[in-house]
């Protein structure tokens, strides 16, 4: 599976952004997929999460009730929506595909990574 991110500039605070991730094959819709972020000089961390079917979500705290994540299987897609965006959300941007039709936090949970967008938020 090939994962093609899209979506990232530069954008002020307090704007929005939305990323996009299209998987090359149809098997990615039935996995889970997430969004992790790496921040230069930081660990990469988990950003949010989606079910193979969209009924589970999960999101780390520092974006729950900023940022949305959700699917479109038909377009073998997943999207990030991010609201109220900050300057410590810049980072570079990664979806994954799940091993599994449910995904979590960890990136072990993963076995497919896109290359990456970057998403830079001036204050």
């Amino acid at each position: 599976v090939q994962l093609q991110a899209s979506g990232g500039g530069l954008v002020q605070a307090g704007g929005s952004q939305r990323l996009s991730c299209a998987a090359s094959r149809r098997t990615a819709s039935n996995n889970g997929m997430g969004w992790f972020r790496q921040a230069p000089g930081k660990e990469r961390e988990f950003v949010a999460s989606i079910s193979w079917n969209s009924a589970s979500t999960i999101y780390a705290d520092a974006v729950q009730g900023r940022f949305t994540i959700s699917r479109d299987n038909g377009r073998n897609t997943v999207y990030l929506q991010m609201n109220s965006l900050k300057p410590e959300d810049t980072a570079i941007y990664y979806c994954a595909v799940a091993r599994s039709s449910y995904s979590g936090r960890r990136s072990t949970d993963y076995n497919y990574w896109g290359q990456g967008t970057q998403v830079t938020v001036s204050s």
